[in-house]
């Protein structure tokens, strides 16, 4: 496993019980993932030296996150399978990449350019105002993006982002937003989990509801365009597509080529985990069956909860959310809470959802969560 995050620390999990062992590649020694794997690599994901060791003992390579170097990933590839590709993850990393192979493929995105240079932006069409710029690279979370009312904003956005390139989106009118994750096996089977509807605070994933409150149609369709992305990439593992529904219409944001945050309900909703799928795929084992059982609502929970208003640290009160029927806690074992940080999530499942949202939105309020 490259990246030893949360997302890395459930795969590690799902893979141990599935009989196998794991090496973590990453290179902060507090890794989540690195500290319960077989093996922490504690290096860079270009250490040539811990990338040899991998080639020479493990089976398979996945990867927890985007930014992985493609380079990395390409030269594993040589000695043994690594899924997904370095091809299929090279565009994921970049917005103008990514936005490039959507226009090229047919799919519904909203309208972009690319933005290399201050005369890009001079040139735009004013229908892209209001609008955001968004760095090709490293942008997660609403890191690394700035929403931008006319030219002369978009122009002072790109040179705080030091001249990288951007692309340059429209702001569209949003409804709401839902996510697709699916997991495609290298005979081009796909199993599709139900679409999730998302709910974002500062950039930040907050809540996702499951299945999503879209109508039929819109879902299968959503389902229907992420397994054609998935094809387009010749994509084997689990793959993530976001999308924003505006005027009844769905608009492909962005995708992830891993599990997604929007996708942990699975671990307690599914049949199979999103995380249990990543190991299947990687091992080339069936894929397991993605209905889910229970409706759900999935709350993120982030270190700003461990701070009081008067700047002090104090351990939320998880006995709150233990004493709620149907509700699951998941805390990823970080060292340390900051403010932004992910620390942990908590599910609630039941049979009716309007019951389960009004369960997980009531435990948010009750340790202290009162944004959104």
């Amino acid at each position: 496993m490259l990246g030893g995050g949360q997302l890395g620390r459930f795969f590690v999990v799902a893979a141990r019980e599935l009989g196998y062992k794991v090496w973590v590649l990453d290179p902060d020694k507090e890794s989540p993932a690195g500290r319960i794997a077989d093996r922490h690599l504690c290096a860079a994901y270009d250490d040539m030296g811990a990338l040899a060791e991998i080639s020479a003992v493990c089976a398979a390579v996945t990867t927890e996150f985007e930014n992985v170097p493609a380079a990395t990933l390409a030269a594993l590839a040589e000695k043994i399978p690594v899924r997904p590709g370095a091809k299929a993850v090279a565009i994921c990393q970049n917005r103008v990449a990514e936005k490039t192979f959507l226009r090229e493929g047919g799919f519904p995105h909203g309208e972009f350019i690319v933005v290399e240079r201050e005369a890009d932006i001079e040139q735009a069409n004013a229908a892209l105002f209001p609008g955001i710029l968004k760095v090709a690279r490293f942008g997660y979370d609403g890191k690394g993006q700035a929403v931008v009312e006319n030219r002369r904003e978009a122009l002072a956005a790109f040179q705080a982002f030091k001249g990288e390139a951007c692309v340059l989106e429209a702001k569209l009118k949003l409804d709401y937003e839902v996510s697709v994750v699916l997991a495609r096996d290298e005979q081009g089977r796909v199993a599709v989990f139900p679409p999730a509807e998302n709910q974002h605070t500062n950039g930040i994933l907050d809540v996702s509801i499951a299945p999503a409150r879209a109508d039929a149609c819109l879902a299968s369709d959503a389902e229907d365009i992420a397994g054609r992305i998935a094809a387009k990439l010749d994509y084997i593992g689990v793959l993530a597509v976001e999308f924003f529904v505006c005027r009844g219409r769905i608009y492909v944001n962005e995708m992830a080529p891993r599990p997604h945050n929007s996708g942990h309900y699975t671990l307690d909703a599914c049949v199979t985990s999103q995380y249990e799928q990543q190991v299947r795929a990687l091992c080339g084992l069936p894929l397991g069956e993605a209905r889910a059982h229970s409706a759900s609502v999935m709350v993120n929970l982030l270190g700003d909860l461990w701070f009081t208003g008067e700047g002090d640290m104090r351990e939320p009160e998880w006995i709150k959310l233990h004493a709620v029927p149907g509700l699951k806690l998941h805390l990823y074992g970080k060292r340390a809470a900051r403010p932004g940080r992910k620390m942990g999530h908590f599910t609630v499942i039941g049979d009716k959802p309007e019951a389960v949202l009004a369960a997980a939105l009531a435990a948010r309020r009750a340790i202290g969560v009162i944004n959104g």
